[in-house]
């Protein structure tokens, strides 16, 4: 082994294909293919480059880190202080789970408008029940909160079936052809009453902890139907319980919580009108999420050793990306 080479340690579990690609993209360097659950500190602090989620604790601001290119979308692990050195450079998964969280999150919506949960419900007790009218899309005022790839790809589905989209953003700029009237974050308060749907998107970062409020549940009209498949931090678990119980919403669906795994003693598991999934939206669960992700590490792997501006730069400052 060439002791002088930098060395590039990836924890995803490639395909022979997939390593190929990466061994190339990385130009004679010492590749290290580790899974996830075996890696060491010793690995991690010996990396230039690692590829995938390693336990933010074993970096411990690793100065020979040159690059830390994520799994995940999410990043606010890795941008607390002492994580990462100011030399390392982070990138996230931006652009793979769009097609994935976003389809999630289109059957959660009509899940809640169909009221298929409440007949999945009375399946499993064998009893043929009618629960009258539903919802449709079309026509629908659909305010989606974060456009990022997963929010921007769920407003072009629900736009495609007929629905009003109310975009929010962070920053200004051009409003996409999907969406029909943008606003800014700091105006998202003239938006909620007018929703039928709230979809959040929104990232983990400071300024979305408790995003949703008691005060911001209250806005909504008691018909609305909440969905979140972006962070369980952005609602408060009690919070959301209560808007549920009083009838503020009619009915909420979320594939993440504020603490995961959720308690199984959890109240929000027994809520009727409250459907809930395991954090599966995202992750591995669709093929193509993987191989995009592949794609984006291949990229950022070349992007490094010819010395080029990396994808998905995220900001320190803010948890974005740049």
């Amino acid at each position: 082994m060439d002791e002088h080479k930098k060395t590039v340690l990836v924890i995803l579990p490639v395909r022979d294909d997939q390593r190929a690609r990466l061994d190339a993209a990385a130009r004679g360097c010492r590749m290290l293919y580790v899974p996830a659950e075996q890696v060491t500190e010793t690995q991690v602090r010996e990396a230039s480059v690692i590829i995938g989620c390693v336990p933010p604790e074993m970096i411990r601001a690793s100065d020979r880190l040159e690059l830390l290119q994520l799994s995940s979308a999410g990043t606010d692990s890795y941008i607390a202080p002492g994580v990462l050195a100011g030399s390392t450079v982070l990138c996230n998964a931006t652009g793979a789970y769009g097609r994935a969280v976003s389809e999630h999150g289109v059957a959660l919506t009509l899940t809640l408008m169909k009221k298929l949960y409440l007949y999945r419900d009375k399946q499993n007790e064998c009893l043929w029940s009618d629960f009258g009218t539903v919802c449709s899309p079309a026509d629908a005022t659909v305010v989606v909160v974060g456009l990022g790839d997963i929010g921007l790809q769920y407003a072009r589905t629900l736009k495609a079936m007929g629905s009003y989209i109310i975009g929010v953003k962070r920053r200004p700029g051009a409003c996409p052809a999907c969406v029909d009237e943008l606003v800014l974050t700091d105006d998202v308060d003239t938006v909620l009453p007018r929703a039928d749907v709230v979809f959040a998107a929104l990232p983990g970062t400071g300024g979305t902890v408790h995003f949703f409020t008691e005060e911001r549940f209250r806005s909504m009209k008691n018909t609305a139907f909440f969905i979140n498949c972006g962070r369980g931090s952005a609602v408060e678990s009690s919070v959301l319980l209560n808007a549920l119980r009083s009838g503020e919403i009619a009915a909420a669906a979320a594939d993440v919580a504020e603490m995961e795994p959720l308690p199984s003693d959890h109240p929000l598991w027994k809520q009727r009108n409250m459907v809930l999934t395991p954090h599966v939206s995202g992750g591995y669960h669709l093929p193509y999420s993987f191989e995009r992700i592949v794609d984006i590490a291949c990229e950022n792997l070349e992007h490094w050793a010819k010395g080029e501006a990396y994808r998905n730069v995220i900001d320190f400052e803010t948890g974005y990306k740049r």
